[in-house]
């Protein structure tokens, strides 16, 4: 069975002229949204693409001069020639190895940014969670959504309002009051084609005292022609966390080794709401990951675990900031990086506590186990605090493979390749086994066996 993905009736940018233009050599993006006639009930989302693309004509392009992009270097993104990808085709047997078996009929699948309706199951779903596309939203539930899409801190952030603006369609996760939902919900972004752009979105709203758990995995499309050159993922994630509600986020990017890859999560946590991160960066020439936590109300708990396992000339950039306005608010954060070759990781963790949020609990820590002499690492956690009342600690270390440890599992029987892959796991495990899917928790663990 062949799967061919047909353009969104969303109103669309032209997303290649779009980016093309903020590539340019003058950084500019000055050609922004087709006139299109749009539909009387879409007419506040076009607005709301219309916004951010006035905000992107007048952004440039990062460069090595924002403090926030001081180590990470686009510039080899400007030599991509991008070309349409809206429409592919592809073979439902390469979507098998993304198939979880705890997510079997609780599956979106998008490519390029478009919903694929023949590779997605979504029957395997209690009463009280909406899981679907933005495009085949109910009715009773757009008034709704207009409230969230788009309306997170930060939404005009360059890379975020671009999405905004060529966005084609979303995926919604819908949680009702009270309901707690067992079943994870898989959700699949193939990005396929030399030179596609592709440019996800996901909206998750769980509503007071609901209970949800959710897999994202960014992967690349295996075309009946393989795939050769460059592509670019542009993702935002938007999730809303209402009163003593509780997310459970795991977020996997696998990109071909040649994709730029640049995410955004963005998560708004309401009082006594719970959130827990489990991003695993695996892929992608350049893969960066902005996470922004905003706390709205009093004792919140956030758990982020990160890790990143990189090689040859990869690059990952984990971006972090979580504002703690709020008393009470408990926050930790581990984030790991495993750099071989002449990869190069990045981490700017920043955590936020002003006056109002006494008794904040909140711990940073990086991590990084360097392969080689070769591999580079900077790291820059911040803790920014005006409360006098509160329990903050903020750390990073920088370590290689020791030789006294390779040559104790050698005395036991245990060749160096192997003691130095066992060492390696070790290190990988603690943050990988927070995973609570066993199927994918299994298949992480043997990408790392096989790093």
């Amino acid at each position: 069975m062949i799967t061919q993905v047909s353009p969104s009736p969303i109103p669309n940018s032209n997303v290649v002229s779009l980016t093309s233009t903020l590539l340019d050599r003058d950084n500019y993006l000055t050609e922004l949204l087709n006139n299109v006639v749009v539909g009387e009930t879409q007419h506040w989302l076009q607005e709301i693409k219309q916004r951010a693309a006035n905000s992107v004509r007048h952004s440039t392009l990062p460069t090595n001069r924002d403090e926030e992009w001081r180590f990470t270097d686009l510039s080899k993104l400007k030599q991509i020639n991008f070309k349409n990808a809206a429409v592919e085709t592809l073979h439902v047997t390469s979507l098998q190895p993304q198939i979880l078996p705890e997510a079997q009929n609780s599956r979106l699948v998008f490519i390029n940014g478009i919903y694929a309706p023949e590779l997605s199951a979504v029957s395997d779903l209690p009463e009280g969670i909406l899981v679907t596309n933005l495009v085949n939203l109910p009715e009773e539930y757009t008034v709704k959504a207009q409230e969230y899409l788009a309306q997170a801190e930060g939404a005009l952030e360059v890379f975020t309002a671009l999405n905004t603006a060529g966005m084609q369609d979303a995926a919604v996760i819908w949680v009702s009051k009270n309901v707690v939902v067992e079943t994870p919900v898989h959700l699949v972004y193939i990005t396929a084609g030399e030179g596609a752009i592709s440019l996800p979105r996901c909206l998750v709203v769980a509503n007071t005292g609901s209970q949800v758990s959710f897999v994202e995995e960014y992967v690349t499309g295996k075309m009946p022609v393989p795939q050769e050159g460059s592509y670019f993922t542009n993702a935002v994630t938007e999730i809303w966390i209402s009163d003593n509600a509780s997310v459970s986020h795991t977020r996997v990017q696998k990109e071909d080794f040649s994709a730029f890859h640049v995410g955004k999560t963005a998560v708004t946590q309401a009082r006594y709401s719970r959130y827990t991160c489990n991003a695993i960066n695996i892929g992608a020439s350049l893969g960066r990951h902005n996470l922004e936590i905003l706390q709205t109300g009093e004792q919140t708990e956030t758990t982020l675990n990160g890790l990143a396992m990189i090689k040859g000339i990869q690059v990952a950039d984990m971006h972090s900031a979580i504002a703690l306005n709020h008393p009470n608010g408990v926050c930790k954060q581990l984030q790991k990086n495993i750099v071989g070759d002449k990869a190069h990781a990045i981490f700017n963790g920043k955590v936020f506590v002003p006056k109002p949020a006494q008794q904040t609990d909140a711990a940073q820590l990086n991590r990084n186990l360097m392969l080689t002499s070769k591999a580079r690492v900077d790291t820059k956690p911040q803790l920014e605090i005006t409360a006098d009342n509160v329990k903050c600690a903020h750390g990073a270390t920088v370590s290689q493979l020791e030789d006294d440890e390779i040559f104790y599992l050698q005395s036991r029987g245990i060749d160096e390749n192997s003691s130095r892959h066992l060492l390696i796991n070790a290190f990988a495990t603690e943050i990988i086994n927070n995973i609570s899917v066993t199927s994918l928790r299994d298949n992480l663990l043997n990408e790392v066996k096989q790093f």
